[in-house]
């Protein structure tokens, strides 16, 4: 990098101000600070991007790494699967031919469920309420304080 400290600039300045002339060195100053940032700009981009890339590579290393470790775990699990289901086979076929006669009832079909058919929320014993209010039974239950109200002497004057 180039090294400029505060007298290489103000040397550089004065040399700038003799060759170009004092009217035409404001503009000319304006326009290399704005090719300058114009640079800067491009260099941050550069580097982003580059950065970006980089990022993208170590995303699809490790995203590659996943995706092995994944399919070893499944190839694992599908191992032991095999293992418990062959063991199981082996467990299962020794205990039928121990049953001896018994083996032959735990083959039949168990039996299918079958619904009750009833329904808890209808009650099929209850009276209808036309019969209670043609009889004079009560449908409706009074709280204490409603019938407290409602069979309370009258008084009288």
């Amino acid at each position: 990098m180039i090294d400029l400290g505060v007298s290489k600039l103000a040397l550089i300045g004065a040399v700038a101000l003799i060759v170009i002339g004092p009217e035409k060195l404001p503009r000319v100053a304006r326009t290399m600070g704005a090719l300058l940032g114009k640079a800067q700009r491009y260099i941050s981009d550069v580097k982003a991007e580059v950065s970006r890339s980089i990022e993208l590579d170590e995303l699809k290393k490790m995203k590659e790494s996943v995706e092995s470790a994944a399919k070893d775990v499944g190839h694992s699990i599908r191992e032991n699967a095999a293992d418990f289901e062959k063991s199981w086979n082996e467990a299962t076929a020794g205990a039928s031919k121990g049953l001896g006669d018994y083996g032959s009832e735990l083959t039949e079909p168990l039996p299918e469920y079958r619904h009750p058919k009833k329904n808890w929320r209808l009650k099929q014993g209850t009276m209808p309420n036309w019969y209670k209010a043609r009889t004079g039974m009560r449908t409706r239950a009074l709280s204490g304080a409603a019938r407290v109200a409602r069979y309370r002497p009258k008084k009288y004057k």
